[in-house]
């Protein structure tokens, strides 16, 4: 009897090594799939999908410009106005001599160029209709008059007024029909 084997081995029978997979598992497909859809909307939300959105978000820009128009003519202590000639609207200084000069060094009160289909008229100051290429002035005492311009689209219209108070405030969209 020479040499001992035993019956039955401990070991666990070999397994082949797995190769290395050189291409991408279904999951990480599916993902990037996923993450490139969820990109694509947001790019077409964001591309103009949403008028009423794109109305409104002008609307509070131009609301919130004019605010700031009224209080930086009380610290420049100059007169200060505003424009709006259809496609967007500018802001403007009074020299001394009466004559109103496009305002540079601000920001936030640059000229701007409405995104394409919105529009921008002055309706109203001081209670009377005015004409289109109207300067509304802000004065260094704070003391203005109420004013009304309306911003619209093919499909929506917002209006943006302000109090004597120099409250400034831009209506939700309604539908342009009305």
């Amino acid at each position: 009897m020479g040499s001992l084997i035993p019956a039955c081995s401990h070991r666990a029978p070999a397994r082949p090594r797995p190769v290395a997979s050189s291409g991408f598992t279904l999951l990480e497909i599916l993902v990037v799939l996923v993450i490139l859809g969820v990109t694509a909307g947001l790019v077409v939300v964001n591309l103009g999908g949403d008028e009423r959105g794109t109305t409104e978000r002008e609307a509070r820009r131009l609301a919130g410009a004019l605010e700031h128009a009224a209080a930086a003519a009380q610290w420049r202590s100059e007169t200060l106005g505003v424009s709006a000639d259809g496609d967007g609207y500018r802001f403007w200084r009074r020299t001394a001599d009466d004559r109103w000069l496009p305002l540079s060094g601000d920001d936030a009160l640059a000229s701007r160029r409405l995104p394409n289909g919105l529009r921008v008229v002055p309706l109203a100051y001081a209670g009377a209709p005015v004409p289109p290429d109207a300067i509304f002035p802000f004065r260094p005492s704070g003391r203005n008059e109420p004013y009304t311009l309306a911003l619209s689209s093919p499909a929506w219209k917002s209006f943006i007024s302000a109090d004597p108070l120099n409250r400034v405030g831009a209506t939700p969209a309604t539908p342009a029909s009305h």
